[in-house]
């Protein structure tokens, strides 16, 4: 029997050994929410790290395989990444067979000036050059790479430090950008199933890219003190005597989505 190409044996480990976890999972995302349809052009947004590198595995296998025809461009911005960082994501692009654009910005030097909010402002500023680069592409379509545990997350940290309950939506439409849709398609896909694929297929991602970060090392760092973190513990507790708690979470968000129409995007 020909011997497996490394490319082959990755791809053949989210069909194969993680089918279950992570496939079916993510198949289930694109259909419940219809996130995907005939004639969709998506830009597939790759920061670099584990999460948006497997997603853009996923769509272009889904692409290859699917009766839907859609197509896809694999988008890395560069927000002003140091040079070991730039080069490990397209190394790892490289090595992953991921065709990607890249385009440059300078938000880290813009948020690094700012003392108000500036993950706040970093985020925005990136969704905004991701949106306009995507639609001078002609896409229709955004997708991004956060999964279940980012959805319950975000979610609990809106309780717990801003007095709302505000869910992490599987697909926006965004309202400063005219017939453009932001879709994430590992909405049902579990943290713990992506450290697992990767450590299965020996990979390595950057994580903690940003400058103001001060506790983060190079690769798969865990990253600072911030509200998610402590939400992360939080949860990791409450998981030693309750081991279903986040996928209960994860439910009651999902009967919200079922019973009421999403709203636009800000």
């Amino acid at each position: 029997m020909k011997e497996l190409t490394p490319i082959q044996k990755i791809e053949r480990s989210i069909h194969k050994k993680f089918r279950r976890e992570i496939w079916r999972k993510f198949v289930a995302s694109v259909q419940q929410y219809e996130l995907i349809e005939t004639g969709d052009k998506i830009a597939v947004c790759i920061s670099g790290g584990k999460d948006s590198m497997l997603m853009a595995k996923l769509m272009q296998q889904m692409h290859r395989h699917s009766n839907v025809p859609f197509e896809l461009e694999f988008l890395v911005m560069n927000p002003g990444y140091n040079e070991i960082n730039f080069q490990k994501v397209v190394a790892n692009a490289t090595s992953l067979e991921i065709p990607i654009q890249v385009f440059n910005s300078n938000i880290f030097d813009v948020v690094t000036k700012t003392d108000r909010s500036p993950c706040y402002l970093c985020a925005r500023m990136r969704r905004g050059f991701l949106y306009s680069t995507a639609k001078q592409l002609g896409c229709n379509k955004i997708a991004l790479g956060h999964h279940l545990s980012d959805v319950v997350e975000t979610t609990l940290m809106s309780m717990l430090f801003g007095a709302q309950y505000q869910i992490m939506r599987p697909k926006l439409s965004s309202q400063n950008f005219a017939g453009m849709q932001l879709i994430r398609p590992m909405f049902c896909v579990e943290e713990t199933a992506i450290h697992a694929w990767k450590r299965y297929n020996g990979l390595s991602f950057i994580q903690c890219a940003c400058p103001l970060a001060e506790n983060c090392n190079v690769f798969d760092a865990s990253g600072g003190n911030s509200s998610r973190q402590t939400v992360k513990a939080m949860l990791a507790q409450l998981k030693k005597d309750h081991k279903d708690v986040e996928k209960s979470v994860f439910e009651s968000i999902k009967k919200t989505l079922a019973a009421e129409t999403p709203p636009k995007e800000d």
